[in-house]
């Protein structure tokens, strides 16, 4: 059938309906968490879609443990309602937790038993389980897979708690504090698991207080503080949001600061944050460009080395930007196992 032919109006003319958008995988609405007069979470609303990470950001107390462990079933909402693949996280329980990872920070596994022992055995719980061998190899624990769980480094036993928390094929993954004390080898090694979860279509919902990693690793960024959501986008809006135009740079500490500014632009003005670390704020109308290659150039001239060039703001700025402090809000009161769910083994966050 020739479609260019066609009258307008006529079926084949008309465009075919768009497809419905798929639901996320995860919904937050309007999350009301209390423990007695105590409110840890205030009207939190976030999403998250299948091949998506988003990372939860906030200081201690900030009400990251307590959102988190509402989404996995094991928190009562105070008031309004969270949905995992479209079930209800505590009603359905029995039947999330089929298509469910949790990897808890800490604790939960048995001590005497092998890396390859602690994985056959949670592969039994389920009826299509990943192979426990591959999955040995996928978290780079082939040379410690006989070593019991007391005896692994923290390192190791992170990445043994990711690979059990993958084990049952999940569509939904929480992962708190993935590479906490983990090497730098094993760093590695975890954000290639967690961006292969990505690309298999999971979504996977991080906590972490590093946050280069999760500059690294997230699609998406909710800070968090005092329960309430203050910010959510993509990791490099909110740098760009934060920025103020400077340029940083890393080279030998004790520079002659005034003189390399008087060489840049007139305005210009360099601070040595901390040994070695420079941020250089530009004049009106001075040019980032001109302003790098005069830095690189005036360098050159006296054999220091221009390293860590960036403008525009980190994450990490952002975040600090955002929350507008250094320190930690006070941890809300935890219940005992029955007032809404089990005991958290996750410590304070």
């Amino acid at each position: 059938m020739d479609l260019a032919n066609d009258p307008p109006g006529s079926p084949a003319a008309s465009p075919a309906p768009a497809a419905p958008a798929t639901p996320p995988a995860v919904v937050c609405d309007e999350l009301v968490v209390r423990y007695g007069d105590t409110l840890a979470v205030d009207r939190l609303s976030f999403t998250a879609h299948a091949g998506e990470i988003v990372a939860l950001l906030g200081p201690n107390g900030a009400g990251k443990t307590s959102t988190v462990e509402t989404l996995e079933g094991y928190r009562r909402p105070s008031a309004g309602s969270v949905r995992v693949l479209g079930l209800d996280p505590e009603k359905d329980h029995a039947d999330l937790v089929k298509h469910m990872g949790v990897m808890l920070q800490r604790g939960g596994i048995y001590p005497m038993l092998g890396s390859a022992q602690v994985l056959d055995l949670f592969a039994r719980y389920y009826d299509d389980p990943e192979d426990p061998e591959q999955l040995i190899d996928l978290v780079g624990l082939r040379d410690v897979r006989k070593t019991p769980w007391r005896r692994l480094s923290g390192g190791e036993q992170q990445r043994l708690s990711l690979a059990l928390a993958l084990v049952g094929k999940p569509s939904v993954v929480f992962l708190d504090e993935p590479t906490a004390g983990v090497d730098p080898e094993g760093r590695l090694a975890v954000r290639s698991v967690i961006a292969g979860l990505k690309e298999r279509g999971v979504s996977v919902i991080l906590t972490t207080h590093e946050l280069a990693e999760a500059e690294r690793l997230a699609d998406r960024v909710v800070i968090i503080d005092h329960g309430r959501k203050l910010a959510e986008d993509t990791p490099a809006q909110l740098a760009a949001g934060s920025a103020d135009g400077s340029i940083r740079f890393t080279t030998d500490p004790g520079l002659d600061v005034a003189a390399l500014a008087a060489a840049v632009d007139e305005g210009a003005t360099i601070d040595e944050e901390r040994p070695g670390a420079y941020r250089l704020r530009l004049g009106a109308g001075g040019s980032a460009p001109e302003a790098v290659a005069t830095v690189a150039r005036w360098l050159a001239e006296r054999d220091l080395t221009l390293g860590d060039l960036r403008t525009g703001s980190s994450l990490e700025e952002a975040y600090l930007a955002i929350t507008g402090s250094s320190g930690t809000a006070e941890p809300a009161p935890r219940p005992e196992a029955g007032a809404g769910g089990r005991r958290s083994r996750r410590s304070g966050r």
